[in-house]
């Protein structure tokens, strides 16, 4: 499913054309002395001082109050992996972009070299006065694990990995509302997981967290256990976590009587006949990119009532960029400093309320409907007076 020629033609000359899709825009003008005092010297000097007594104060009178560094190594890159350093840049100078047309936020791409755990984390921390915030983007597991959590403890800004935090919350969000279409309770839907890598693994975390317990986590390997030495200790702590009952090995052995498949996967690893074995009204999010777990009209022939993908080809497209533009907006906004499963709810909730009428081929707000931004950030703000 990639560009013809021509598509690709324009893609190369709308970026070799403006050396990228981001430029530095001046917030003032220096056009006399008077100005370049202001801005520049001697102004800077006195306010130098002023932060050097009150270091807390360059969030007030620096860009560093209002900038999101956008950080990845290039080393898991939807639906093309492992593409290194160099070629992850584009991806997170999108991000970036995103967040300026759709939230006014600024953001910065910023590519670091795939070296270990501890000096990707020093070197973040190190010019982490820079920024508001820190969003990780393509990094693999379990690294992007070890990334964020260490991040966390070491840094007084939010910390948030898309590829984690936002994929959780919009498949919440969608669940949310797939629930009612088929009338049934959200915390008593049976889901399995289809890959447990970032994504997988902070979704699972997310539905236990919100009460959901029915859950079944599959991966390359089979079923995720605690004792299974195929998988990370990430994995592992969290089949743990959710106490894992079954005796299925794999995808195959646990599909009967599920309320949801989602998959966050490769394609085609859900068969109809496997649909038709599920519990009555599936849901279905087969969120692989570029091609689904499962064709959407196949899930549908095959008796799923409600399907989701990550394309925007079909109905219901599950996508992150509903989610971080307005969490950021909100995050900078209220002062918030973590981005924890009770943040994530918020966010995942103020999404869904957007669809004041779920129908089966409408459970999430469009990408670029109108007031996706506001309403998340909003509802982050008025979470600090709840």
């Amino acid at each position: 499913m990639g560009l013809n020629v021509s598509e690709l033609n324009e893609v190369l000359t709308v970026h070799a054309k403006h050396i990228g899709v981001l430029d530095v825009k001046a917030d003032i003008d220096v056009l006399s002395r008077q100005d370049l005092g202001r801005a520049y010297t001697p102004g800077v000097a006195e306010l130098s001082k002023i932060i050097e007594k009150n270091p807390e104060l360059k969030d007030k009178y620096t860009i560093s109050g209002k900038l999101i560094a956008v950080v990845t190594d290039g080393s898991a890159v939807l639906g093309l992996g492992n593409i290194g350093t160099a070629a992850g840049l584009p991806i997170v100078e999108g991000k970036s972009l995103l967040y300026k047309d759709l939230a006014d936020v600024n953001a910065i791409p910023v590519a670091i070299d795939q070296v270990p755990v501890d000096e990707f984390v020093r070197t973040i921390k190190n010019f982490s006065k820079t920024f508001a915030g820190i969003h990780l983007e393509d990094i693999a597991a379990p690294r992007c694990f070890e990334i964020e959590e260490s991040l966390k403890n070491v840094l007084d800004i939010p910390v948030y990995h898309d590829d984690q935090e936002g994929t959780a919350i919009v498949v919440l969000a969608g669940l949310i509302n797939a629930a009612k279409v088929v009338g049934k309770e959200l915390s008593d839907l049976r889901i399995v997981i289809n890959g447990i890598g970032a994504a997988g693994v902070a979704t699972a975390r997310l539905l236990f967290s919100i009460g959901i317990r029915n859950l079944v986590l599959v991966d390359i390997h089979g079923v995720v256990r605690a004792d299974d030495l195929n998988y990370n200790h990430f994995q592992r702590d969290l089949a743990r976590e959710i106490n894992l009952n079954t005796d299925g090995q794999s995808l195959d052995d646990v599909i009967d009587d599920q309320d949801v498949f989602v998959g966050l996967s490769d394609a085609h690893v859900l068969s109809a006949a496997q649909v038709k074995r599920m519990a009555q009204n599936p849901i279905i999010f087969a969120l692989a990119n570029p091609l689904p777990e499962i064709e959407p009209q196949v899930a549908a022939n095959a008796g799923a009532k409600v399907i989701a993908t990550g394309s925007a080809q079909y109905a219901n497209q599950v996508n992150n960029v509903l989610v971080f533009p307005g969490l950021y907006k909100g995050l900078l906004n209220s002062g918030i400093k973590q981005v924890d499963y009770r943040i994530e709810k918020i966010v995942a909730e103020a999404l869904a309320s957007m669809v004041e009428k779920p129908t089966f081929d409408h459970i999430v707000p469009g990408v670029f409907e109108k007031g996706v931004v506001n309403t998340v950030s909003t509802a982050l703000e008025r979470s600090l007076v709840r």
